[in-house]
């Protein structure tokens, strides 16, 4: 920023300088009384026009700290002290740029990630090995594309060479590279590693992964939540106090001028500025992590938080099912059930139809193309096959189309789940799937435990034994299953222990994410909709991420909190000397000015903190990167 623009942008700070610098020349002139005309005028301008402000907000119900601002500079004023006044304006009106300096250390994860979305992409023509440099946003889906060396990749993509490894650390905060193989996915905002390699464009840059993030972090950055303002309720005590010593200094001693040497310390710019950096520099070091924090309020709920519920599939567990058992009723054989069912599927979105599939297909098995086929949202597919009504999905999804219950033909083992079939209005059998949970989930749970939070909860749409076998698995003892998305609502709702975190990855996760107090989505490559609906978006597909939120909320919360004590205890102090009559007034509004300072100061360490834990990296160097899925239960 340039120095006009600074001066278009901070104009109120432009004129207190402008008016400081013609008192100090009508002071060098030998004119003191035009001088301290010119300071007293402009001086009650300012106090007129924060007072209109003040009332404006008193009569919304809202009592902040301008009444300190006000009543300092008109006692200033009216004891004469016409320089201290100057300084207590210019310490107001500057707030705003003090602020805006310190937000942007504060932000600079955020804005690394804003500054960092590509630009230019080299296409590869089907005619020619020889690439073309086009801008990003010209990349459609189809295209080939070169990725140099340490190049950034411009569109979410496929990769065609054999092998390559991508550093994820600024969206993910996984520090290790990511190595992927040919037909695996490739993240846009990824850097390349030292070979040149060509990928698949599955993506524009509008709807790629990175551009996706970019927003997200957007809406961060803009956000402007109640939050910010939590020195408010720090605002009536504190200006009844200084208001209290004041008085007192003035009572004891007859002297006006003590009144305003207390009340120019009194100021209240480190309870103003301090909360919004420090929680301005929380979302920054959550993004540094991996994780978008949609604003200081959800810093503020996570930091609160005393309970936590999680979705199953694709959350708790990696969302990425094999098929491990077909139990067909008769006259069904195995193959057939599997072949109608596969069929059907083809024409459902969900990461279990894919699983499905991919078995048929492994088996040698022909699918045929459906005469008509719906997807029943949260529930299942229906489709005419080979002259067929087949349903596939949830029990009693099932069971409404086949008249009477419908059971498991065989025991469901710890991480295993299991897809109901209807042929032609009859129950013809089950599939078997494995989604194992993850292999850090316990340890994340006994963590958010260790932190006091929980005991957690287990919500899903997954069948009744599917769901206890993982929660077993995993050490959850409340389950509730076979839940459409309004169940989920009205049992977060119902969480005794509030604040409530939602965890959860799917298009059926979308509401319950919105309607807890926080809710946290799984994976920025999972649903659009989950990630829009939550109030934190985690980028890395790893659960651990969730308590390192919680660890990242407390400590921003820690240290707003102990940046507006340290400047409300050093005011206070500083009062308490002025009321002796040793802070003359001019000397009083500078020191606040080191009061502000240091504030902010310890408010900027938000930022920090220790590294959050990493998983073994043996864990990491090899990990494929799932696409992109949305989830029915």
């Amino acid at each position: 920023m340039n120095m006009f623009s600074a001066i278009r942008r901070y104009r109120a700070v432009a004129a207190t300088v402008v008016v400081g610098l013609a008192v100090f020349a009508l002071l060098a002139a030998g004119l003191p009384t035009a001088a301290a005309w010119l300071a007293n005028a402009y001086v009650l301008v300012i106090a007129a026009v924060t007072a209109a402000g003040m009332i404006r907000d008193i009569r919304r119900g809202h009592w902040g700290l301008d009444i300190l601002a006000v009543v300092a500079m008109v006692s200033t004023v009216a004891v004469g002290e016409y320089v201290a006044a100057l300084i207590i304006v210019l310490m107001l009106t500057g707030g705003e740029a003090l602020e805006d300096f310190a937000a942007g250390r504060a932000r600079s994860e955020l804005d690394a990630l804003l500054a960092r979305a590509p630009q230019s992409a080299h296409r590869v023509p089907l005619d020619t090995d020889t690439p073309e440099d086009i801008p990003a946003d010209q990349v459609r889906a189809g295209d080939i594309l070169l990725i140099k060396p340490a190049e950034l990749v411009p569109v979410d993509g496929v990769l065609l060479s054999p092998e390559a490894g991508f550093d994820e650390s600024s969206l993910t905060g996984e520090s290790l590279p990511v190595t992927v193989t040919a037909g695996q996915s490739v993240m846009s905002g990824s850097v390349n590693g030292s070979r040149a390699v060509r990928i698949r464009a599955t993506a524009t840059t509008a709807d790629s992964q990175y551009q996706r993030i970019v927003a997200l972090v957007r809406e961060a950055a803009e956000s402007r939540a109640p939050v910010v303002r939590l020195a408010d309720r720090f605002a009536v005590p504190f200006t009844a106090v200084s208001l209290l010593i004041a008085g007192t200094a003035w009572a004891l001693t007859g002297d006006p001028a003590r009144f305003a040497e207390v009340l120019v310390l009194a100021t209240p710019c480190p309870l103003l500025i301090a909360a919004p950096v420090a929680f301005m520099g929380g979302m920054s070091r959550a993004a540094r992590n991996g994780i978008i924090v949609k604003g200081g309020a959800a810093l503020q709920q996570l930091a609160r938080a005393r309970s936590i519920a999680f979705d199953k599939t694709g959350t708790l567990t990696y969302g990425r099912p094999e098929l491990v058992g077909v139990h067909p009723e008769p006259p069904f054989t195995a193959d057939r059930l599997l072949q109608l069912a596969a069929s059907a599927e083809q024409y459902s979105s969900h990461v279990l139809a894919a699983a499905v599939q991919d078995a048929a297909r492994d088996r040698g098995l022909i699918l045929s193309a459906a005469e008509s086929a719906a997807e029943i949202a949260t529930n299942g597919v229906q489709a005419t096959v080979d002259g067929h009504l087949v349903l596939v999905g949830k029990q009693r999804f099932v069971e409404a189309a086949a008249g009477g219950p419908v059971t498991a033909a065989a025991v469901v083992a710890p991480g295993q789940l299991v897809v109901y079939v209807a042929v032609d209005g009859s129950f013809a059998g089950t599939l078997t799937l494995s989604d194992t949970p993850r292999e850090n989930a316990r340890a994340t749970l006994d963590r958010l435990a260790a932190l006091g939070i929980g005991p957690a909860v287990m919500l899903t749409g997954d069948g009744k034994a599917t769901a206890e076998s993982t929660a077993a698995a995993l050490g959850i003892g409340e389950v509730h299953a076979q839940l459409l998305p309004e169940d989920k609502v009205r049992l977060v709702d119902a969480l005794p222990r509030r604040p409530v975190i939602m965890v959860g990855d799917g298009v059926n996760d979308a509401p319950v994410l919105a309607a807890a107090d926080v809710g946290i989505a799984m994976g920025a490559r999972g649903s659009t909709a989950a990630g829009e609906s939550a109030d934190a978006v985690i980028v890395a597909d790893d659960i651990s991420k969730v308590a390192d939120a919680v660890d990242i909320g407390r400590r921003t919360m820690r240290v707003a909190l102990g940046s507006i004590w340290l400047g409300v205890i050093l005011s206070v102090g500083l009062m308490l000397v002025a009321a002796f009559g040793f802070i003359p007034a001019v000397a009083g509004a500078l020191t606040q000015e080191l009061v502000d300072l240091l504030a902010i100061l310890n408010a900027l360490r938000a930022l920090g903190g220790p590294a959050a834990e990493r998983p073994d990296p043996g864990t990491h160097q090899a990990r494929p990167v799932p696409a992109p899925v949305p989830e029915k239960g």
